[in-house]
C-alpha cells in the first residue's frame, strides 16, 4: 500500500513538473526570420527566443549593455513592427530578457507563418479592449527602459504608433 501510494505520489510530482517546464520552449540565441533588417543580424549572439507559453508565439528579446549599440539598432527594430502595434514601455528587470536585465527590447510575433498565411493576417483582435490581448497576433514591441542604456530622452518615438506607459504600473494594477 505504501509503495502504491508513493508510486502514485512520484507520477503526479512528474506530471507537474512536466506541465510547468514546458510553458515556454527556450533558445539562448536569436532566432527571428531573415526576412528582418540585416542590421539586425548581429543581435543574434545577445538575444534570447522564447516560444509559447499556450499557442507557439514567438517572444525575441535582445538584451543590451551599451547605449550606442541599442540607440544603433532602435530604427531597424522599428521597421519589424506590424503598423499600427503599439510600443509599451516597461521597466525591468524583465522576464524575457532573462538574468535580471533592466535594458532592451521584447519584440512579440505571432507562431510562424503567421504573417504570411492570407487567411491569418498580422491585424488587431477587433472588440478587445486589452491591449496586449488586442495586438497579440501582431508584431509589436516591449520597450524595456533604464534611462541609460534605452533613455527615452535619445530615441525617436514614432508619432503613428500608440505608446503605452506600463513603467508605474505596480503589481496589483489591472
Amino acid at each position: 500500500m505504501k509503495r502504491t501510494i508513493a508510486a502514485l505520489a512520484a507520477a503526479a510530482l512528474c506530471a507537474v513538473c512536466a506541465t510547468a517546464q514546458a510553458l515556454y520552449s527556450v533558445s539562448e540565441k536569436g532566432t527571428w526570420p531573415d526576412s528582418w533588417p540585416i542590421e539586425l543580424e548581429p543581435l543574434r549572439k545577445q538575444a534570447r527566443t522564447l516560444v509559447g507559453p499556450l499557442a507557439p508565439h514567438q517572444h525575441f528579446a535582445i538584451r543590451f549593455s551599451k547605449r550606442e549599440e541599442f540607440e544603433a539598432a532602435w530604427p531597424h527594430l522599428l521597421k519589424v513592427k506590424t503598423k499600427g502595434a503599439p510600443i509599451f514601455l516597461l521597466r525591468g528587470p524583465n522576464f524575457f530578457l532573462g538574468d535580471d536585465r533592466k535594458a532592451g527590447v521584447v519584440v512579440h510575433a505571432p507562431p510562424a507563418g503567421q504573417a504570411d498565411n492570407p487567411e491569418t493576417p498580422e491585424a488587431p483582435i477587433a472588440g478587445v479592449k486589452e491591449m496586449r490581448m488586442r495586438w497579440m497576433n501582431t508584431t509589436y514591441i516591449d520597450l524595456v527602459v533604464d534611462g541609460e542604456i534605452v533613455d527615452l530622452n535619445r530615441i525617436p518615438l514614432p508619432p503613428d504608433t500608440p505608446i503605452v506607459d506600463e513603467r508605474f504600473k505596480g503589481k496589483g494594477d489591472k
